[in-house]
């Protein structure tokens, strides 16, 4: 094997994997043309060595730092002017490499892959060992983009960037604008891949609705719609927005029209890292334009915010406990609420007392001490029910005083008051959380709930299926299937109750109730042999698991059901006490 000094360019087709879905023989085609009439030339004429190539990009050896940036350059001045959804990022950095079999290896090669992937579409991203290299010898300017960090290489990098049409000199960027203490999010405008005005309103409309649910989310900071849409048109450069519009993570899409069916797909991207959080394609029926989109955004919406609050809370779980406010106070003990056992509810009680003390005002600590005391009545964690629920009931409408906005606070007063039997304050209390976040998951599962409470299994079982339409991933999705396979027990559909309880016992994060429920299914369906071996797997564990405990946990239950659901547990072995 063989080590030299190189300059080495990474080079990547913006958005490929959209270019395809939409068109695969249209994006090949033009591919195929810009890499025969522009690209393959212009690193020839630069002495540049094409090592290997992929579908979408390439990775290319120069001698020379100053001959790789020119033909950088190059390539990127003529791919602006010929036009065209096809465009480049590129990144280049010098550095010791080794050769083998004409491929090359080593941090060099890594670094300039990494460069690359932060570069702006249609520009270039060179490391600091580059600049020091070029300064004064080729016949553009590059700005300095700071320290930035980049993922597997264990130092901070300086960078520099340029783009054309944006030869500034070093220096002249906005400097960055500091980040919100709570989860920050911009939503760019969404790309209209088909063409025409009204295709253009209806991809408009979809950002501005997105922007406008995800703004029903107090926890977030949501940069506002003309801000976002001052890039509408750009390719922009991910890091570099979230720079100028001080976010941690940006949204980003497109929408293609084609005959009676549209395709719209989503994005989120940590622009601290790079990592992209989430992604999804949804393809539907053109029927209704705007159920369509209301039923898009939603999906959306719906989706992003789960995944987004997972994030959060697992950075506030790996930051040093010296280092926690009340805000990382409160996202670690969601973390652990999410585990659904009663060491972590213990740890969550704990730390969301610690982030009330801390920041008296928090509604949103207060609405979520509402919940785990909720959560410790429903799953038997609490050895005092009734004092469990009064300080959930407490603690719910203390959020509500703070913020009367609070979507959790109202939904958790609503469930506390579901488990009193006061059915028709619940079922209010938790219509203004809906009304309040209609994308929420939680709020979603907890209209359900709290209409099956009341024995109206039919409407509660459209809202279990949208609640697990918006977030098919969260943790308390088992909560769904579970009670859900209650409901349709209750209308008699035993086949299709059996089936969901069984989704719910394959979470991960599932406790013994789903294996009660199906265990509750079987019996009505006959097969005691069977639901008593559900029940037995429920009981491994859970081992106190009685009637008088279930009969507690399905407090405020409409009679007739409670008395149904208990009875079939007697027949099939369960202890009373």
């Amino acid at each position: 094997m063989e080590r030299r000094l190189s300059a080495i360019m990474a080079a990547d087709v913006v958005g490929y994997t959209r270019l395809m879905e939409a068109d695969e023989e249209g994006t090949l085609t033009q591919l195929k043309a810009v890499r025969s009439e522009i690209v393959d030339p212009k690193i020839a004429e630069c002495g540049g060595r094409i090592v290997k190539t992929t579908g979408d990009g390439m990775l290319v050896e120069f001698t020379s730092a100053v001959e790789a940036i020119r033909g950088a350059v190059q390539v990127q001045q003529e791919m602006a002017a010929r036009g065209g959804d096809i465009r480049f990022r590129i990144g280049v950095n010098i550095g010791d490499i080794i050769i083998d079999n004409d491929n090359i290896f080593g941090d060099g090669v890594n670094l300039a892959a990494r460069l690359e992937a932060a570069a702006p579409e249609g520009g270039i991203l060179i490391s600091a060992a580059v600049h020091d290299q070029i300064a004064g010898k080729v016949e553009v300017s590059f700005s300095d983009g700071g320290e930035q960090s980049f993922k597997n290489i264990s130092k901070s990098v300086r960078v520099w960037r340029w783009q054309v049409g944006n030869e500034s000199s070093p220096g002249t960027e906005k400097a960055p604008l500091a980040l919100p203490d709570k989860p920050s999010i911009a939503v760019l405008p969404f790309n209209n891949m088909s063409g025409g005005p009204e295709q253009e309103n209806f991809s408009d409309g979809i950002t501005e609705d997105i922007i406008t649910a995800l703004s029903k989310f107090r926890w977030f900071f949501v940069t506002a719609r003309n801000s976002t849409f001052a890039y509408k048109g750009q390719s922009p450069n991910i890091p570099q927005v979230a720079r100028e519009l001080g976010v941690q993570y940006v949204l980003e899409g497109s929408v293609r029209k084609a005959g009676k069916r549209v395709r719209i797909t989503g994005q989120l991207i940590d622009a601290l890292d790079g990592n992209h959080i989430w992604a999804e394609r949804y393809d539907r029926e053109l029927v209704d334009i705007f159920d369509l989109q209301d039923e898009i955004t939603s999906a959306i919406t719906g989706a992003v915010a789960p995944e987004l609050a997972e994030t959060v809370r697992k950075r506030s779980v790996q930051k040093a406990s010296e280092f926690l406010d009340a805000w990382d106070l409160h996202n670690r003990a969601m973390w652990h609420l999410y585990r659904f056992n009663q060491e972590d509810a213990a740890s969550a009680m704990e730390l969301f007392e610690r982030a009330i003390a801390a920041a008296p005002g928090f509604a949103a600590a207060h609405a979520s001490l509402a919940y785990q005391q909720f959560l410790n009545v429903i799953l038997g964690y609490s050895d005092n029910p009734v004092a469990s629920l009064e300080a959930g009931l407490r603690a719910a409408k203390r959020a509500v005083e703070l913020d009367e906005k609070d979507s959790l606070g109202h939904c958790m007063i609503g469930r506390i008051l579901c488990m009193y039997g006061q059915h028709d304050a619940s079922i209010a209390a938790t219509e203004r959380a809906l009304d309040l976040n209609p994308n929420s998951f939680i709020v979603r599962l907890s209209m359900g709930m709290v209409l099956a409470w009341a024995g109206q299994n039919e409407d509660a079982v459209g809202h279990f299926d949208e609640a697990l339409r918006l977030s098919p991933n969260d943790p308390a999705g088992w909560a769904s299937e579970n009670v859900k396979a209650g409901c349709l027990a209750g209308l008699e559909r035993y086949d299709e109750a059996l089936a969901t309880a069984q989704k719910a016992i394959q979470y991960p994060t599932s406790d013994f109730w789903p294996r009660v429920q199906k265990a509750f299914v079987l019996a009505r369906m006959g097969k005691i042999a069977e639901a008593e071996a559900a029940l037995a797997e429920a009981r491994d564990m859970r081992p106190d698991l009685s009637v008088a405990l279930l009969g507690r946990m399905l407090s405020g239950y409409y009679e007739e059901g409670k008395s149904e659901y208990l009875d079939e547990m007697r027949k099939i072995g369960l202890p009373e006490a």
